[in-house]
């Protein structure tokens, strides 16, 4: 499945922000899809991920009330809902799908979208 994220940019601290990633190629309903997020010099960290079949999802402590994710299999798009965004938010969001179980370890992932610059000023 090839991957391809949209909807980051420059916004204020408070702001929200909706990332989409849209999905191609077969079997979309049977990956388990994640939003990653990369800082300058930091390493690559989960910041949501949603199951297969729309089931189960989890957000990171870090994000959790802020972030949520969700997919709609219809349409082979995964959206990352970002509200009240701080500037250590900051970073490339990468959305990726697996069909692995091992969600929350990025090395799990096959697929992988090229990113998009989320950017949070204060």
């Amino acid at each position: 499945v090839q991957l391809q994220a949209s909807g980051g940019g420059l916004v204020q601290a408070g702001d929200s922000l909706r990332l989409s990633c849209v999905a191609s190629g077969t079997s979309f309903s049977s990956y388990a899809l994640a939003w990653f997020r990369q800082a300058p010099g930091k390493r690559r960290n989960i910041v949501a991920v949603i199951g297969w079949y729309g089931g189960r999802s989890f957000i990171p402590d870090s994000v959790k009330g802020r972030f949520t994710i969700s997919r709609d299999d219809a349409k082979n798009t995964v959206y990352l809902q970002m509200n009240s965004l701080k500037p250590e938010d900051t970073a490339i969001y990468f959305c990726a799908a697996t069909r692995s179980t091992d969600w929350t370890n990025a090395q799990a992932y096959e697929n992988w979208g090229p990113g998009t610059l989320v950017t949070v000023s204060s």
